[in-house]
């Protein structure tokens, strides 16, 4: 018998299911099938027990049965994304007996455990919705408010993560957004609670709620197939016990429609790589990395700054979809060693090449970095952008099944706006997606505008956007939650498949 669980960031296991018994058997092959969702933003490590069962237990309910008095025949591990990166969705592990952590003299192999994962049906299913709001309240003082809707879902610890988000409409308080797309297997299920809260836009980043409803998909059908709608509502204030404000604006389902489509796994069974990119600054508003209050200040008990978080935690998710794990590593707005101010340099110091091994290497990279570049400035994207992009656009004529994502983190204003505006414009035809994350206090006012949330973003010649390449959060915002990386790597795999769709790529 196997016992699949899943196991937490503090090494605690939670049981996911049990198999059936094979009796009499050292090649067993279980069929009974387990159901996990799949979550891009996150590392799901799975641990599998495989026990003896004693043959006086062979007719008892599996459920029922003491895993303690059971013999111990071996453990394997894995994440859920090394599975299903595989383009036959098997994997197989060594079953280990003894502490791997005691070394390779107590941990003995004991044969091999082989997982297979295919994705259900249910998941390739695409819900469109068109949504409009009516009677929205004004947030601002001299005109009407600028609504747009963000739709988050619930982790299993109970933070709430975005995964899509609509247009703004200017100055509206009758908003109808053009249609959005949201898959089954973004949201978990159809009956898996969603938040819909409605904004009032604002430059600055800080945007003001106007209000909110919790609804499912399966909610949602029913709003639209009975025409009705559903009240938004302000939270009530934490720590006490009012009750929330219902609103008299109203949230209405104008369409409602289920497709099938290629899913962001059936393009990974067929081979697709997910490419990771990073770009950091070392502008002087970071202050001296020798200093305490620096930004890049490296802590000599080993807790990590705001910069190697940000790389880490983006790192372990993505890592999984890089075959080779080299990683191209730049870093911009320093002086290296007597040389001119550098907008793109390459972080491991050569003049040939930028790539790294392992997130390992990237790190390395950095804090070798640190102490052998001037941290000068100004805040610059435009060359790593483009960097970026010419490495996708050289992959994509070369053939390859490759989508890269270029992580930039960065502690400023950028001074380059245009310049950057008209790179991502030339970007968005490329296999590629930027992720911003914003350390420190500074305004992030221009990085809200590179997000395209409120227009597609325009180049200087008047080329708009093909689509929107460009995922921004101020790492302030999520510091309290469970990592910077979900609500980053959230909307990833929309990003991947509108590219696909775009340029009319189908698995075959």
């Amino acid at each position: 018998m196997v016992v699949i669980y899943s196991k937490g960031r503090d090494g605690s296991l939670q049981e996911l299911g049990r198999t059936e018994v094979v009796p009499n058997s050292l090649n067993p092959k279980w069929i009974t099938k387990y159901t996990i969702v799949y979550h891009f933003e996150t590392v799901q490590n799975l641990v599998f027990h495989v026990l003896d069962v004693d043959t006086q237990f062979h007719n008892h309910d599996i459920k029922m049965l003491k895993l303690e008095e059971q013999d111990f025949l071996g453990e394997a591990s894995c994440t859920l994304s090394q599975i299903v990166t595989k383009s036959n969705g098997s994997l197989t592990l060594d079953l280990i007996r003894g502490e791997q952590s005691s070394g390779p003299t107590h941990a003995q192999k004991s044969g091999k455990l082989t997982v297979c994962a295919e994705e259900s049906v249910a998941s390739k299913t695409t819900v469109e919705l068109k949504l409009r709001c009516s009677e929205l309240v004004s947030k601002d003082l001299f005109s009407k408010s600028d609504p747009f809707l963000v739709i988050s879902k619930s982790t299993e610890s109970g933070m709430m993560v975005p995964i899509c988000k609509t247009e703004v409409i200017k100055d509206d308080h009758s908003p109808n957004w053009k249609p959005i797309s949201l898959t089954i297997q973004q949201v978990g299920s159809k009956d898996s609670p969603l938040t819909i809260e409605c904004y009032d836009f604002d430059s600055n980043g800080k945007h003001d709620l106007i209000g909110k409803v919790q609804k499912s998909l399966t909610d949602l059908e029913v709003l639209h197939s009975t025409g009705s709608s559903a009240n938004l509502f302000i939270p009530a204030a934490v720590g006490q016990n009012s009750q929330n404000k219902v609103l008299k604006s109203q949230l209405f389902v104008e369409c409602f429609f289920e497709k099938t489509q290629h899913t962001f796994l059936d393009y990974l069974a067929w081979g697709y790589e997910i490419n990771f990119m990073v770009a950091i600054d070392f502008t002087a508003s970071n202050g001296n990395p020798r200093l305490p209050d620096s930004l890049h200040y490296i802590d000599p008990s080993g807790r990590p700054n705001d910069y190697q978080r940000a790389i880490l935690d983006s790192g372990e998710v993505l890592q999984f979809y890089d075959r080779d794990r080299c990683y191209p590593a730049w870093g911009f707005g320093a002086r290296p060693i007597d040389g001119p101010v550098s907008h793109c340099f390459n972080l491991n110091g050569s003049s040939d090449y930028s790539e790294v091994e392992g997130i390992q290497g990237i790190m390395t990279a950095y804090m070798s970095a640190l102490y052998n570049v001037s941290l000068a400035g100004p805040t610059i994207f435009g060359p790593v952008v483009t960097s970026a992009a010419n490495i996708a656009n050289q992959s994509l004529m070369k053939g390859e099944r490759k989508y890269f994502v270029l992580l930039i983190i960065t502690d400023g204003v950028i001074t380059d706006l245009q310049e950057t505006m008209d790179a991502l414009v030339h970007a968005a035809d490329m296999p590629l997606s930027i992720l911003i994350v914003g350390v420190g206090g500074a305004d992030f006012k221009e990085m809200e505008i590179l997000d395209a949330d409120k227009q597609r973003l325009e180049s200087t010649r008047g080329r708009v956007s093909v689509r929107d390449i460009v995922q921004f959060v101020p790492f302030r915002d999520v510091q309290g939650g469970d990592s910077v990386l979900q609500a980053l790597l959230a909307e990833l795999p929309s990003q991947f498949l509108e590219y696909m769709r775009l340029k009319r790529i189908r698995p075959t």
